[in-house]
C-alpha cells in the first residue's frame, strides 16, 4: 500500500520537473533525435555481422564466419597496425603541439595580437579534408609547380624532388604534419580555456617568491593542464581504431598504401566497392568492441595513476 501511495507523488514530481524546464528539454530534443538516429537506431545492424548479407535475397545466418574470415586476413591486421600506430603518434602529437602553443598564447599580454594569433590557428580547421588534401597535394608534388620542392631544392637540401604523398617512405612525415597544421590550433581552445581560469593570485604569489616565467609554467599552468589532458586522452583512446579515414583515403595513392591502408579505408574497399556487407559489419563490431575496452582500460588505468578519470 505504502509503495502504491508513492506512486502518484512520484508522478506528480516528475510532470512538475518536467513542466519547470520544459524550454530546455524541448532544445535538447534536436540533439535527442540525432543521437537515436545515428548511433542507436543503426546497432541494429549489428546483426549483419553474424549473417551473410545480400541486397537481393534475405540474408542467411552464418554464425561466426565472418569473424573467423577476418583473423585470417592478413591485410586487416596489417591495417590494425597501421591504424594505431597513426592513431596514437597523431594524438600525442597534436596534444603535445597543442599544450606547447596554449602556453606560448598564454604568455601573450597584449590582447589584440593575441586575438588574431588566435584566428589564425583556428581557420584550418574550418578548411574540409577535401581542400586541405588537394592542397597539399599540390605543394608537396615532386613537379615544377610543388613549392615545397623547389624550396628545398633552391636551398640545396636536397638533390631530387621527393613524391611525399607518394612513397611510403614519406608519407607518415606528410600525413602528422598535415594534421598538425589543421587540428592543433582548434585543440588549443579546450586548453585556452583552462590557463584563463587559473587564479590570478597563484602568478602573484609566485612573482613574489621570485619565480621565473619558466617555473610559473612548470609549477602553475602545467598542473592545472593535466587532468584536461588527460581526459582528453581516455576520450580519443575510444575512437582510436575508427578514426582518420576520410584524411588517409583522400590522401592514400598505390605507392603509400602499405601505410595509409588503415581500418577506414580498408572497410570502405571492402564493403562499398566489393560490396562485404557482412565482411565490413564485423570488422565494424570488432573495431567497437575494441574502443570500448581501450576506453575503459585507459579510464581505470588513469583513476589509480593520478585518480583522474572519466567515470
Amino acid at each position: 500500500m505504502h509503495g502504491t501511495a508513492a506512486r502518484p507523488v512520484r508522478r506528480n514530481r516528475f510532470i512538475a520537473r518536467v513542466n519547470k524546464y520544459k524550454w530546455f528539454y524541448l532544445l535538447f530534443l534536436p540533439v535527442l533525435i540525432f543521437l537515436i538516429a545515428f548511433y542507436y537506431m543503426p546497432m541494429a545492424g549489428i546483426r549483419y555481422a553474424f549473417t551473410k548479407y545480400n541486397i537481393i535475397r534475405p540474408a542467411v545466418p552464418v554464425g561466426f564466419a565472418n569473424f573467423t574470415r577476418l583473423f585470417q586476413m592478413p591485410k586487416f591486421w596489417q591495417a590494425v597496425a597501421n591504424t594505431l600506430e597513426l592513431s596514437v603518434t597523431k594524438l600525442l602529437l597534436n596534444t603535445v603541439m597543442a599544450v606547447v602553443l596554449s602556453l606560448l598564447l598564454n604568455e601573450m599580454v597584449r590582447l589584440r595580437p593575441k586575438k588574431i594569433a588566435q584566428t589564425v590557428i583556428y581557420m584550418p580547421h574550418f578548411v574540409s579534408w577535401v581542400v586541405t588534401a588537394s592542397v597539399f597535394q599540390m605543394l608537396l608534388s615532386p613537379t615544377a609547380s610543388g613549392l615545397v620542392n623547389q624550396f628545398l631544392l633552391r636551398l640545396g637540401i636536397v638533390d631530387k624532388e621527393i613524391y611525399f604523398l607518394g612513397v611510403s617512405k614519406w608519407w607518415r612525415f606528410s600525413y602528422y604534419v598535415i594534421n598538425i597544421w589543421r587540428d592543433t590550433g582548434w585543440g588549443t581552445i579546450i586548453f585556452m580555456a583552462t590557463l584563463t581560469s587559473i587564479d590570478p593570485g597563484l602568478y602573484e604569489a609566485a612573482m613574489m617568491d621570485g619565480a621565473t616565467k619558466t617555473q610559473k609554467i612548470r609549477f602553475i599552468d602545467i598542473p592545472h593542464l593535466v587532468p584536461i589532458i588527460v581526459m582528453l586522452l581516455i576520450l580519443n583512446c575510444g575512437a582510436m581504431m575508427a578514426s582518420s579515414t576520410d584524411k588517409a583515403l583522400l590522401m592514400s595513392q598505390s605507392g603509400n598504401l602499405s601505410k595509409s591502408d588503415i581500418i577506414g579505408v580498408y572497410v570502405y574497399k571492402m564493403g562499398i566497392e566489393k560490396g562485404g556487407f557482412s565482411y565490413t559489419g564485423a570488422i565494424n563490431l570488432f573495431v567497437n568492441v575494441i574502443n570500448f575496452v581501450l576506453i575503459i582500460s585507459v579510464n581505470w588505468v588513469s583513476k589509480r595513476l593520478n585518480q583522474t578519470g572519466l567515470f
